[in-house]
């Protein structure tokens, strides 16, 4: 299935409370968000996105058919790391296995790499999110190493990945 990553538009909060209202999605996720997920809620984050620094966050709505139907960002780090930026997505469950979460991280790494000075983008999954990291070494990311006991997620210690992608 194709899709493409475009700007975040107001009538897209809809889609993006009905993808995000799934504890499959947020057992994948950092904590913060809330559940269940409004259109207002929705609504906060796509206006968060839209007046955010165009220099440091570069968040798209992953779309199929002009429909919102997940989230990816790159997020640019700071001090002597401001060439370095991390990476989060997701994907509304009734779209995962059909090749978009590697095509919107494919293209999400062309236009960084194409119209930042940004030279490295790293994703942190969690280690037992199989999924997103499959993803991730099929858009040509390397997995650096295990980051053991690294966070607490639905009150469990648990261990992430490491990976990177750097700009030829």
């Amino acid at each position: 299935m194709d899709c493409k990553i475009r700007r975040w538009r107001m009538e897209d909060a809809p889609y993006l409370a009905e993808a995000l209202n799934n504890k499959n999605i947020h057992n994948n996720l950092r904590d913060g968000l809330p559940f269940p997920y409004t259109v207002s809620d929705a609504e906060k984050f796509i206006t968060a996105m839209l007046n955010s620094d165009i220099n440091k966050t570069y968040a798209f709505a992953i779309t199929v058919d002009d429909k919102a139907i997940g989230s990816i960002g790159v997020f640019r780090n700071e001090n002597i790391h401001f060439r370095t930026a991390e990476m989060g997505y997701y994907i509304a469950e009734p779209y995962w296995g059909q090749g978009i979460g590697t095509s919107a991280v494919n293209q999400i790494c062309r236009y960084i790499f194409d119209h930042t000075d940004i030279i490295r983008i790293y994703a942190e999954p969690f280690a037992y999110n199989m999924a997103s990291c499959r993803i991730l070494e099929k858009s040509g990311f390397v997995c650096e190493g295990i980051l053991r006991k690294n966070a607490v997620k639905n009150g469990k210690i648990i261990d992430m990945k490491m990976y990177s992608l750097l700009k030829i």
